[in-house]
């Protein structure tokens, strides 16, 4: 028999945990009002999609909180980033994903297309979850909350552990925290460190979903941190950053083939795809698709990189954004066309498309 499981049913499985487990260590005050603990277990914004709020981190706002006019506006900059985020990008590249990917297509590919395909998988991925994650912090926002922030530029990362890092902070730092430490973490030695790393990443997977294929991924991720906390990440500390950078796309990309399949046949055939030399390895369907589509996904990567934060750094751009800032009213019309021109593009992408998926919707 098959079971229908509520929307969002494991972000607040983990929040309920997270307020009995912060009770009981003492990190956080009973809460004696039931509907404040409901409001708290129920908080629609991240509910459905992440990131997962600790119970610690917004006790004191669920009773205190403020909504000021700047806080609204904050929040409504930063849920229409996400919602541009989400339909903008990551609807086109489920467009591609489509394409490519569905099972009974993956016999016919070609090496290019595959490649082509688990890209676009990679971008529809990350943007539309930390597209949803940012909507939440923006509605979190507008009604006085501020929920901490779920992805750092997760695709600049150097390393598997780097990438951990700044990949769905919110769930790695839980499995850390309520899990690995509680295990003994590593302060009971390199075997037992080792035995709770996979005890972790299995639980990881399957927090994903009850499959095999998130089952491997998550062992496959344990694999790579296993072996870069033995010795591969001294390595890559020594040699210039660009292999570090090329290393973990390489990783993260077959890790997303392990995450996108829902059987092992589909994951074989498509890493044979991708790996296997063939003299059909590149057919004029691939280089259409390529040709097709190239803009796009080069533009998309190119948004997943801190390209703000590093032109924020060069003292040009910097004076120019701080000179702007202080102009307030100048810099605020400015902002809000920006925001506009995106609401005015997601709506119509919207509007003309029934294609709509949200992937994280069924974890």
């Amino acid at each position: 028999p098959s079971f229908s499981l509520p929307i969002g049913i494991s972000f607040y499985t983990f929040q309920t945990l997270t307020y009995i487990i912060d009770v009981y260590r003492g990190e956080a005050q009973v809460q004696k009002k039931f509907y404040n603990l409901m409001l708290y277990v129920s908080l629609f914004p991240q509910l459905i999609a992440g990131p997962i709020v600790r119970y610690a981190d917004i006790a004191e706002q669920i009773g205190e909180r403020r909504v000021s006019f700047e806080e609204t506006a904050q929040g409504i900059g930063r849920f229409l980033v996400g919602l541009a985020k989400k339909v903008l990008i990551a609807n086109h590249a489920a467009e591609i994903v489509g394409l490519t990917l569905e099972s009974t297509r993956l016999a016919a590919l070609d090496g290019l297309e595959a490649w082509i395909g688990i890209l676009a998988f990679t971008i529809q991925i990350y943007f539309d979850f930390s597209g949803y994650s940012d909507m939440a912090i923006g509605l979190g926002h507008m009604f006085g909350f501020r929920f901490k922030e779920n992805f750092k530029y997760p695709y600049a990362a150097k390393s598997v552990t780097d990438f951990w890092r700044r990949w769905h902070i919110s769930l790695s730092t839980f499995f850390r925290d309520y899990v690995y430490i509680p295990l003994g973490g590593n302060r009971l030695g390199l075997p037992r460190q080792i035995l709770n790393m996979f005890i972790v990443w299995s639980l990881t997977g399957l927090w994903h979903g009850a499959s095999w294929n998130y089952v491997l991924w998550g062992v496959y991720y344990f694999l790579l941190l296993t072996v870069e906390k033995l010795f591969l990440l001294r390595f890559l500390k020594k040699i210039p950053a660009i292999f570090g950078h090329i290393y973990t796309w390489v990783t993260f990309v077959i890790g997303w083939v392990f995450f996108k399949m829902e059987s092992m046949s589909g994951i074989g055939t498509l890493l044979q795809r991708m790996f296997q030399p063939r003299s059909d390895f590149v057919t004029s369907r691939g280089v259409v698709l390529l040709q097709n589509h190239l803009i796009f996904i080069v533009i998309a990567f190119a948004l997943a990189m801190p390209l703000l934060p590093w032109l924020r750094s060069k003292r040009p751009v910097g004076r120019l954004i701080t000179a702007m800032k202080k102009r307030e009213p100048i810099f605020g019309i400015y902002t809000s066309f920006v925001y506009l021109v995106l609401l005015f593009f997601c709506t119509m992408s919207l509007v003309a498309s029934g294609f709509n998926p949200f992937l994280y919707f069924r974890f």
